[in-house]
């Protein structure tokens, strides 16, 4: 998997690989073509070919090869690793680089590996009772090694390990008699055994140098070929780390998928090649990825591969309230795990799936089929919803924070409720409609103390105000940038974005168009003078914005705080609100007098 890229901030105009993956343009012609195959593909066929991705919404990722025998240990040590922008207590997965073990010395776990106690059928039972609709598994990850039996190379299961037996057409068998898709993970650059694959910081090795092209064109290009072909019908493949990776070298893939019209594949081939899915890694975009479909993977613990030493494990709690928020973004959820070299699954994560599982058997159809959360901002949690066979539309309310005094309310609501119900108990709950949408009256605890929700069932379309903010006790306002509605006027300029960084407040950041402008909408009691202030962060000296509140309009200059990451507290000026109402506060740059910033909190202080 890729590194360091935890929590991206969108920050001007330094911008991470990570981070580039979500500023692609997501617009959609009448005519699209199907981005692997190059071929025509109406909005219909497209859809038709995502639609099982797309009503899946969470699945399993496995990570399983070599790295799981010395299992983060090397010579009786601890390997530290850098992982997602910090020192990590073990290396997995990238051990054989993080130690700079050479390729005869980490070609000897290879004879350590036998997996006897590996039941495919047994790995897939536990996919599907966690709620799991697909499995992604590593059949080469950057060690080189392959999880399958090759003929491109000798470094296999097959052939350098005691156990013999190829593990990807045993869980191929497992996915087909038990209804599960199967994707396959495939480093297609990064390859530190196979001479010529590339490797990110270099070769520390001297046979691993070799041309890339010729690696591409005999090892990876015909291992490819290899695992679309033996193995059925694979649902989704998964590229991984484009170093070097031209438009040309890319261009040599194509072809394989284009015998495989149907397949999904991910936007890390690398050379241009957008893929049909995002793939934001160990992080949730907090704002979705609207028109794009795209896949957040996580890890259970720190990194992916199985480290013996690796105890940070997330609790149940967070892995579900995560499948949620990413559900109710719009996205799908691929949980890891890293088995032993054993085939066996560390108990930490059979107990944590099992727990999943338990709560999608009475949840779960406010996961499946769902789209994106149509209200910006819920305080007690968030909500998914799903159009029924019948045409109406249900809305799923997952809360997170039980209301203490008995009442829920649904702010901006606008449709009328045929009814309310909570999913892990019959029985109907009152509502009542007030001038700020509905309230629902719920019991006085929680039926599940990490997410319980409630089904509304609307007797007509969806109607839903857009997001009002209110006044503090003293009338003034304070807007978030993640309560921001981003406009990107021109879809052939970057996006600005928001972003969250742990443990600080969001910013809305890589805002290097001024094209593109931020509003949000209040609502307005007590009119009077107003002092506008923002909390902003740039490197550069000065540049000018617009303020627009109604029609009144305030021209600022932006100071410099010395870099994108030093946020401070500018007074920008004043305006008058004459009349109560709903008013819309815009921010917008001046065209010629622009330099990008981050922007964390405007403020109207009356």
């Amino acid at each position: 998997m890729m590194k360091g890229i935890v929590q991206v901030c969108f920050c001007g105009l330094l911008l991470s690989p990570a981070a580039r993956l979500l500023a692609q343009d997501t617009t959609r012609s009448a005519e699209t073509r199907n981005p692997e195959t190059n071929t025509p593909e109406t909005p219909d066929q497209k859809n038709a070919r995502m639609d099982w991705f797309r009503k899946a919404r969470f699945g399993m990722f496995i990570h399983w090869g070599v790295y799981a025998v010395p299992a983060g240990r090397f010579h009786g040590k601890v390997v530290k690793g850098f992982y997602e922008g910090h020192t990590v207590p073990s290396a997995g997965e990238w051990i054989m680089h993080d130690a700079k073990i050479s390729r005869a010395e980490y070609q000897q776990f290879a004879k350590k590996f036998n997996p006897t106690r590996f039941d495919a059928d047994a790995w897939v039972r536990m996919a599907k009772e966690a709620g799991m609709k697909y499995i992604v598994i590593t059949s080469k990850h950057h060690e080189g090694f392959a999880m399958f039996d090759s003929k491109a190379s000798d470094w296999n299961i097959m052939q350098r390990t005691p156990y013999k037996k190829d593990v990807i057409k045993q869980l191929a068998e497992a996915c087909r008699r038990q209804g599960m898709k199967l994707g396959l993970y495939y480093s297609q650059a990064n390859d530190w055994n196979n001479p010529g694959g590339a490797a990110d910081g270099g070769h520390w090795d001297s046979t691993q140098n070799g041309s890339m092209d010729d690696y591409l064109k005999n090892v990876a290009v015909p291992q490819v070929r290899e695992i679309l072909e033996n193995y059925g019908d694979i649902a989704e493949i998964w590229w991984d780390v484009p170093t070097d990776m031209t438009p040309e070298r890319a261009a040599l893939f194509l072809p394989l998928l284009k015998e495989h019209p149907g397949i999904i594949s991910n936007n890390r081939l690398g050379g241009g090649v957008k893929g049909d899915i995002i793939t934001p890694e160990q992080y949730i975009p907090a704002t979705g990825i609207p028109g794009s479909d795209w896949e957040t993977c996580m890890t259970m613990n720190d990194t992916w591969g199985y480290k013996i030493d690796d105890h940070h494990w997330k609790s149940t709690t967070v892995l579900i309230r995560n499948l949620v928020d990413i559900a109710s973004k719009g996205g799908n959820y691929l949980l890891n795990v890293g088995p032993e070299a054993t085939g066996e699954f560390p108990e930490p994560i059979i107990k944590r799936l099992h727990a999943i599982g338990r709560w999608m058997g009475v949840n779960s159809e406010s996961i499946y089929g769902t789209t994106a959360n149509p209200f910006r901002r819920l305080d007690w949690g968030r909500c998914t919803k799903k159009i029924n066979d019948d045409g109406t539309v249900s809305l799923y309310l997952h809360v997170f924070h039980w209301p203490k005094d008995g009442v829920l309310r649904v702010p901006g609501l606008r449709s009328d409720i045929a009814s309310a119900s909570l999913l892990a108990k019959a029985g109907a709950l009152r509502t009542k409609r007030t001038d700020e949408g509905w309230e629902v009256f719920v019991p006085e605890y929680a039926q599940d103390t990490i997410v319980t929700v409630i089904k509304l069932v609307l007797k007509d379309s969806l109607k839903v105000d857009p997001t009002v903010e209110k006044a503090s006790a003293g009338g003034s306002f304070f807007l978030g940038a993640d309560d921001a509605e981003i406009h990107n006027q021109d879809a052939t300029s970057e996006a600005v974005s928001l972003e969250v960084e742990e443990n600080k407040p969001a910013h809305i950041g890589f805002w290097s168009d001024p094209q593109n402008w931020v509003s949000w909408n209040i609502r307005v009691k007590k009119p009077g003078v107003y002092t506008v202030k923002a909390i902003m962060a740039s490197p550069a000296a000065s540049g000018k914005m617009t303020i627009r509140i109604g029609d009144q309009t305030l021209v600022a200059t932006k100071q410099g705080t010395g870099d994108y990451y030093h946020f401070r507290e500018f007074v920008l000026g004043k305006i008058a609100i004459s009349q109560p109402g709903v008013y819309q506060v815009a921010i917008q740059p001046q065209p010629d007098q622009w330099q990008p910033f981050n922007l964390q909190q405007v403020s109207l202080v009356r």
